[in-house]
C-alpha cells in the first residue's frame, strides 16, 4: 500500500488549493495562475537565494493555519513566507497589499530614468508591466535623482546601473553557474551599485545568461542595442548540438526575415528560464552571441507568446480565413441588401404614435388595431385622422 502524500490546504482569494508542505505562498499561486499570483521583480525560483528584496509580492494573510487562525500583524513576503495548512492569503482581494505594492512600485522608480522608448528591455521589462498595473502619473520626489554612468563590464554585456533595481538575480546567476563571480553589490544603501571588482571584465562561458535574468534594462546585450524592436521580431524556438556540456543547447531565436537578431533562453509564463530534464536550460555564450544564422539551428516553431504580450502583436503562426460566412449564419438564405425594417420587426410601426399615450409603451400597443386593449384607442397615421 502506498503511502499517503501529505498536504496544506491553502486558500488565496478565496480560491483552495492544495501544495505540499515548504511550497511558498507565492509558488501556491502560481499553481493557481492569473491575477491572483503576486508580481515578483527579485525572486526567480531556478536562483537558491533569491527573493525578499524587492518586497512587490507583499501579500496579507488574513489566517495563519487552522491551528492558529489569527492573522498574521504585517504584510509578509509572498516569496519567503511558507503556507501552513489552511492558511487563509489576500492578495487582490486586500486594499492594504494594493495600496503597499503601489508603494513599492513607487520607490523603484524612484531613481529609474524614463527611457523606456530608447531601452532595449521596452516590451519585455517587468519593471513596465508593473508600473502599468500599479504606478502612478507623477513623482513626489524632489531631490535629485542617483545617476550613474553606462560602463561595459565585458565584451558583450553594457551594465546601466541607473536603472537596476537591485535584485541581486545577476550574481546569484554568476555564483551558481559559473566557475567564479568577479562582481557583486559594492557599498551600502542609496550608494549601492553593481560593479566588478577593480574594473575586471566578466568573461566566462555562461555570463550572457546575466542579461536573461535581470528584469529591466541594466545589462543588455551588446551584439543586440539599438538595432530593432522586440515587437518587430519573431521568436522562435529551436535548439542545436552543442559542445560545451553545460548548455542545454535549447534556446529562443528572435527573428526578422531570416535574419537572426538575437538569441535568448527559453522562458515560461512567469519569465524564467525553462527546466529540460529537471535542470535549468541555461545556454552558453557561444549559443548566444556566435551562432546567429538560422542554419546554425533546428527551427521548431514559433514561441507560444502572452496574447497580452506586445511581442504577440501581429504574429500568426497561419492565416486562416473565417468559416462562418453571411449565408451560413443566415441558414442558407442570401442577405437582403434593401430590407424593410417594419417586415421584420414590430418596432416602431409607421401607424402608431407613441407619443400620445399617456403612459408607458409596452408590447401591446404593437398589436394589430383590432388587439388593442387599451383604455384609450391608439390614434393611427394622420390620414386616418383626415378620414375620421
Amino acid at each position: 500500500m502506498s503511502e499517503e502524500i501529505k498536504t496544506f490546504k491553502v486558500t488565496i482569494d478565496n480560491i483552495t488549493i492544495d501544495v505540499a508542505p515548504g511550497t511558498t505562498i507565492l509558488n501556491a499561486a502560481r499553481q493557481i495562475g492569473g491575477d491572483v499570483t503576486p508580481p515578483a521583480m527579485c525572486y526567480y525560483s531556478k536562483l537558491e537565494g533569491s527573493g525578499g528584496k524587492c518586497r512587490t509580492c507583499l501579500v496579507e494573510v488574513a489566517a495563519g493555519s487552522t491551528a492558529d487562525p489569527r492573522p498574521m500583524p504585517k504584510l509578509v513576503a509572498s516569496c519567503r513566507t511558507a503556507v501552513m495548512d489552511g492558511m487563509v492569503v489576500k492578495n487582490i482581494t486586500s486594499d492594504k497589499v494594493l495600496d503597499a505594492r503601489n508603494g513599492v512600485v513607487e520607490f523603484l522608480l524612484i531613481n529609474h530614468p524614463l527611457d523606456c522608448p530608447i531601452c532595449d528591455q521596452a516590451g519585455e521589462c517587468h519593471l513596465q508591466d508593473l508600473s502599468y498595473e500599479h504606478g502612478t502619473e507623477g513623482t513626489r520626489y524632489e531631490f535629485k535623482r542617483r545617476t550613474f554612468e553606462k560602463e561595459d563590464i565585458g565584451p558583450l554585456i553594457q551594465l546601466h546601473m541607473t536603472r537596476c533595481i537591485l535584485c541581486y538575480r545577476c550574481t546569484y546567476v554568476a555564483d551558481q553557474i559559473t566557475d567564479k563571480r568577479v562582481h557583486g553589490i559594492l557599498d551600502r544603501g542609496d550608494h549601492a551599485e553593481i560593479s566588478t571588482y577593480i574594473s575586471k571584465a566578466i568573461d566566462n562561458d555562461f555570463s550572457g545568461n546575466m542579461i536573461d535574468v535581470c528584469p529591466v534594462g541594466a545589462l543588455t546585450d551588446k551584439t543586440f542595442r539599438f538595432k530593432n524592436r522586440v515587437w518587430f521580431t519573431k521568436p522562435v524556438d529551436a535548439h542545436r548540438d552543442c559542445e560545451n556540456p553545460k548548455c542545454c543547447g535549447k534556446a529562443t531565436l528572435w527573428l526578422r526575415g531570416d535574419e537572426v537578431y538575437r538569441v535568448t533562453t527559453r522562458t515560461d509564463p512567469w519569465g524564467e528560464v525553462q527546466s529540460f530534464d529537471g535542470k535549468p536550460g541555461w545556454i552558453c555564450n557561444t549559443c548566444r552571441f556566435e551562432k546567429k544564422k538560422t542554419s546554425d539551428w533546428v527551427v521548431e516553431g514559433l514561441t507560444t507568446i502572452s496574447r497580452h504580450s506586445v511581442i504577440g502583436a501581429n504574429k500568426y503562426a497561419k492565416l486562416e480565413m473565417p468559416k462562418d460566412t453571411i449565408k451560413e449564419v443566415l441558414d442558407g438564405r442570401d442577405p437582403k441588401l434593401l430590407m424593410d425594417i417594419h417586415s421584420v420587426s414590430g418596432v416602431n410601426k409607421p401607424e402608431i404614435y407613441l407619443s400620445e399615450l399617456d403612459r408607458p409603451a409596452h408590447i401591446e400597443d404593437f398589436a394589430k388595431p383590432t388587439e388593442h386593449k387599451l383604455d384609450k384607442p391608439v390614434q393611427l397615421s394622420l390620414l386616418n385622422e383626415e378620414k375620421k
